[in-house]
Order: structure tokens, then C-alpha cells, then sequence
């Protein structure tokens, strides 16, 4: 007898993404079973935890549980030692799966194997879930970097060490600060949530140096890409971080009735260098996006998709404006995201303006070596070597990476968030729901974040 197992998962970088689930090994059902378990890199691209149990032992004795529990508890419970943004950011990625339980006995699994395995297919969860006894859960095998394979017990992550000097550039990044939320000029080449291989990200550090003698870490609210520069919020306190949370989301959701009107609550403006020049000076941009599996199932990226396609697309809205063009071919556009799609802007720059964003070589990998002006015969070789020549705390080196240089960095900052005072706000009310309280008229509070140094660079040879 023989069985299938899926592959889940490959990690490219310090990325994880989702694999195509298809049949790629054929064992005996013997080491099947065997295989299912923890076991060597080379052996499997499954993370399998245990099964779902309702079980627990009180005195010696078994006592069976009424209780279900959801995918989420079952995996904090079963991996107590991995950090649990790391956890929330695997549901959110949809990179968990689940295989319900089996209920054919021993003999019947031999002798309805194939049926068995095409009807039991993994399925992903969200971390809601309710799981039944039986059911298995499978996490990308990458995580096992984190999770020791011999052991499932505790363990205690050493805290998070950081010198003066690292302290010190941490909170030079502040732009902004009142009791209630935390503005950060986000560096690029930081990332900003924790993960895979990633030991420092910027939400960490925060936790350890921008307390400010309060008792709560500051928390995000909303991401950047990790080549991005510029304004990150976080909120200090639960409830401002509640509040920010819904008014990101709403942002998204109310996006395609407020196409035209200047008065939304939440306003974002970036400053791109793109390679050529848009044909219009500016417009609205309303495409699409969904997440194609590229390279064999080795990466993925997103696209501009078809409403009539079975990618799920999701409605994604930026405003553009030129700022200004150069006799070089470059040209600045200040972009506003109405939605909050993941990597809206470099997309809808790449796809549909057909101006790739100056270092966005994920989208636009073509355009630069059609440019002629950049050498990428070893970009990944020049990327390691920024890295060494560490001029500023956590390898960063903002110097480097302009039009000038041979391998221009990400050209994309967010240069200013437009936002309601959320501490004007909360003076003003007891109990605070967006749902309940009108946030339109509240003052607004407009922050702005300076370029980063190579960008400034690259602005003063496209002027000059």
C-alpha cells in the first residue's frame, strides 16, 4: 500500500509562501505514519502537530472535556515557544491547514487508501475554528527553526537585548508622541512585525525602548513593506490601539463609496521614483488584485486580476498625482491608497501605470533591465555587502542605494498620514466606538515623515 503527502510550504527569503497542495512522494503506509510526525527537513514539508485531544489528566485519571476548542488555542497550546504574533500572522497568511479526523479503522484504511486520501484533502483554518477530536494541524515546516522537533514542552525565549546605541536610533525614529499613539519615521530595511528568521523587528524593539514608563508595550496598528520607509503608528494603550485598528479597517471597507471625496478620517500620501512617466498627471487607479503561485510553487506574487476569475480578487484603490519628472526618464508620484491591499501601490505603479517604482525588482525586474543604467548581475551579492557596512544600528545603511549607485534601493515612502487627534478625541467621550461616535469631527492630525537620505539622494540629481 502506498499514500500521498502533500507539500505544503518553501520558504524564499524570509518569507514563507504557500505551495500548491500536490502529491509528490509515494511511501509505505508504514513509514506514512512515521513520516506524519516530526521529522527531518529533507523528509517533509509538514510541520504536524499532535492530535486535537479533549482529554485531560487530573490525579492520575482521564477526564473527557465537553469543552471544543478553536485552531488558534490548540496551536498556542501545542507551541507554547512560538511568539504569538508569529502564530496570528501565519492564520492571517492562510498558512495553516487542517486534516479532520480519520474514523476508518486500521483495515480499512489499507483497503481504502486511495479513495481516503482524495477525499480527505487539508483545508485551511482560521484561527476560530472549532476543531474535533482527532483533527490534525499542520504549520509551515519553516516554523520548525523556532519549534525544536524533539520536544514540544515550554520554552523561554531569551528577552531581547539591545545596546545604548540601538536604543538610541530607536528613538530618534519618533516623530510624534501624546499619551495615547506612537509615530515612527520607519527606516527601510527594518521590518516591522517579528517572524521567521527575523530576531529585531521594529514592533519588538518598541516593546523594549518606547515604553516611556508606561505599562503597555506600544502596539501596531498597520503595516509597511519591509524595503518601505516612512510614518508607522502604533497606539500605547489597548484601547487607542482598538480604536486605530477600526479606523484602518474602515478605511478599506468604505474605500469604493468614497471614491472623489476629501474628507475621509484617514488619508495616506506617498512619494514614489518611478522609471518613465504615467500618460495622465493624475487619476484614480480601481484594479483588482489576487495572489498568483509563481515558479513552480516556490513564490508567489500578487497581480491585477479579472472580477470573473476564481482568485478571490480584492477591490484595490490608489489616487495618483506627478509631483514632478526629470530629463532623466524619472518621475515623482505622490500615491494615496483608498485600500490597504498588500502591495497595492507597487502593483498598480508596475501593472497598470506601467511605471515601476525605481528598486522594486519583484514587480518590475523587466523594466529595470531594460533601463540599461543599473548593473543586476549580482544584486543579491551588493545587498549582502550594504548590510556589512553597518553605519547605523541593526546592519542599516541609508546612505547607500540612490539612482546613483549601481543598485538603487525601494524608492517608496510614506511621506504623510492624515489622521483623527485620537487624543481629543477619547477627552471628549467616556466610552469610545467608532460605530457610536462620529470621528469626522474631531481636529485632524497631520504628521509628515522625511525621506530617507539615499532618496533625497536620488531627489536632488532627478531636480538638478
Amino acid at each position: 500500500m502506498y499514500c500521498r503527502l502533500p507539500l505544503f510550504a518553501h520558504s524564499v527569503g524570509r518569507s514563507l509562501h504557500i505551495m500548491s497542495v500536490r502529491p509528490i512522494l509515494r511511501l509505505s503506509w508504514n513509514r506514512c505514519r512515521q513520516y506524519c510526525q516530526f521529522s527531518s527537513p529533507e523528509d517533509s514539508k509538514w510541520l504536524t502537530l499532535p492530535p486535537v485531544s479533549m482529554t485531560t489528566v487530573v490525579n492520575g485519571n482521564q477526564l473527557t472535556s465537553s469543552t471544543s476548542t478553536t485552531a488558534l488555542k490548540w496551536v498556542i497550546r501545542c507551541c507554547p515557544q512560538l511568539p504569538k504574533t508569529l502564530i496570528h500572522k501565519l492564520f492571517r497568511l492562510k498558512q495553516v491547514r487542517m486534516l479532520p479526523s480519520l474514523l476508518l479503522s486500521q483495515q480499512q484504511e489499507e483497503e481504502e487508501e486511495e479513495d481516503n486520501h482524495h477525499n480527505h484533502k487539508f483545508k485551511r483554518v482560521t484561527p476560530k475554528d472549532t476543531l474535533n477530536s482527532g483533527d490534525r494541524i499542520f504549520l509551515p515546516h519553516s516554523v520548525k527553526q523556532i519549534t525544536p522537533p524533539e520536544s514540544l514542552a515550554p520554552k523561554h525565549d531569551s528577552p531581547l537585548t539591545l545596546t545604548a546605541k540601538q536604543i538610541n536610533f530607536i528613538r530618534t525614529l519618533v516623530i510624534y508622541k501624546d499619551p495615547h499613539i506612537l509615530v515612527l519615521n520607519k527606516p527601510p530595511g527594518m521590518p516591522v512585525q517579528g517572524g521567521i528568521n527575523i530576531k529585531r523587528s521594529l514592533d519588538a524593539v518598541a516593546a523594549e525602548c518606547l515604553n516611556y514608563h508606561y505599562s503597555e508595550p506600544p502596539r501596531l496598528v498597520h503595516r509597511l513593506d519591509r524595503d518601505c520607509s516612512g510614518i508607522l503608528v502604533m497606539g500605547r494603550t489597548k484601547t487607542t490601539t482598538t480604536l486605530l485598528h477600526s479606523i484602518f479597517r474602515d478605511k478599506t471597507s468604505r474605500a469604493s463609496d468614497d471614491i472623489g471625496t476629501k474628507n475621509r478620517i484617514l488619508q495616506r500620501r506617498y512619494w514614489a521614483l518611478v522609471l518613465g512617466c504615467p500618460r495622465r498627471s493624475g487619476g484614480l487607479v480601481t484594479a483588482p488584485l489576487g495572489k498568483v503561485v509563481v515558479d513552480n510553487g516556490k513564490s508567489d506574487r500578487i497581480t491585477i486580476v479579472d472580477n470573473s476569475t476564481s482568485l478571490s480578487p480584492q477591490h484595490a484603490i490608489t489616487e495618483y498625482r506627478v509631483i514632478g519628472s526629470s530629463s532623466h526618464g524619472y518621475t515623482w508620484l505622490e500615491l494615496s491608497p483608498l485600500t490597504g491591499r498588500k502591495h497595492q501601490l507597487r502593483v498598480h505603479c508596475a501593472e497598470v501605470l506601467g511605471t515601476p517604482i525605481v528598486g522594486d525588482y519583484k514587480y518590475g525586474w523587466q523594466a529595470h533591465k531594460k533601463w540599461g543604467q543599473f548593473d543586476l548581475s549580482n544584486l543579491e551579492e551588493s545587498t549582502e555587502e550594504h548590510l556589512k557596512e553597518e553605519a547605523l544600528p541593526f546592519g542599516l545603511n541609508l546612505n547607500k542605494g540612490s539612482i546613483s549607485d549601481k543598485h538603487p534601493r525601494l524608492h517608496l515612502h510614506c511621506k504623510q498620514i492624515v489622521l483623527p487627534n485620537i487624543s481629543q478625541a477619547l477627552e471628549n467621550v467616556q466610552s469610545l466606538s467608532a460605530s457610536t461616535y462620529d470621528l469626522s469631527v474631531v481636529e485632524a492630525l497631520e504628521l509628515e515623515a522625511d525621506l530617507p537620505p539615499f532618496m533625497k539622494r536620488s531627489w536632488d540629481v532627478t531636480n538638478s
